[in-house]
């Protein structure tokens, strides 16, 4: 039987990565999508504290029909709620859907325990104020953020016209010698066919929002084996795993 985990994503911009993904991680994983409401699209913290809410939540986990993890895709809408918001999101989140359950704020924490990971660089193309609240929750799990880079992109659907070579440069150009990797937090942005070429780019791992959102909710379901062709955090699983 293949390992099924629900993706609750807000709107539509990069929701095609998850077919992409899906494809690349075999036909032992099914990743079956839900677009969650999405009143306003703004990386504003107003309109981020609505898209993650836990009534829009709730409705979209219950149309997700049987699975075996639930991940709530999207990052802007978990860590603007802060560590204890954004736990607590997640366990009203897993009430409802009665299955192990997390967020892509989650998944970059704990691909980046996954990976040893202690300095990062942040290429967020949220406005700066957004970004830096992706800073202080990472802070708050003990990674230092050797550089943080915002493109000030209000929209998602903006972030998701994004091509290839725009992504691609965007990582490289906001790296840091220091930085063990880069981290591209927005699921918005369309990375999953892209993920080896970034690395082969930036010369180092590159974690990218649908991509640990992918893993998170893998690893959730019992489905957590190395895996080709998605970057080093999919190759490379043997490593703990600390909770957050």
């Amino acid at each position: 039987m293949p390992h099924t985990a629900g993706i609750l994503y807000p709107g539509h911009s990069a929701e095609d990565d998850y077919p992409v993904l899906e494809n690349l991680l075999g036909e032992d994983v099914r990743l079956p999508l839900v677009h969650t409401l999405m009143r306003e699209d703004a990386h504003r913290v107003d309109a981020l504290l609505d898209v993650g809410s836990e009534q829009v939540l709730a409705e979209g986990a219950r149309a997700l029909g049987a699975v075996d993890s639930v991940i709530w895709a999207c990052t802007s809408g978990s860590f603007v709620f802060g560590q204890a918001g954004a736990r607590e999101q997640v366990e009203k989140l897993q009430a409802v859907t009665g299955v192990p359950t997390s967020s892509t704020s989650f998944a970059f924490v704990h691909a980046a325990a996954r990976l040893g990971l202690r300095r990062v660089a942040v290429a967020a193309t949220y406005p700066a104020d957004v970004a830096e609240r992706f800073v202080e929750f990472l802070q708050g799990y003990d990674l230092e953020v050797v550089r943080l880079s915002s493109r000030g992109i209000v929209t998602a659907a903006e972030v998701g016209t994004l091509g290839r070579e725009a992504v691609l440069e965007f990582a490289a150009a906001n790296d840091d010698e220091r930085a063990e990797a880069v981290l591209m937090p927005d699921t918005a942005l369309h990375t999953a066919a892209w993920l080896e070429e970034l690395e082969q780019r930036v010369g180092k791992p590159v974690l990218t929002a649908n991509q640990v959102s992918a893993w998170e909710a893998l690893r959730l379901a019992g489905a957590d084996r190395p895996r080709a062709g998605l970057g080093t955090l999919f190759a490379d699983q043997n490593g703990p795993v600390t909770s957050g």
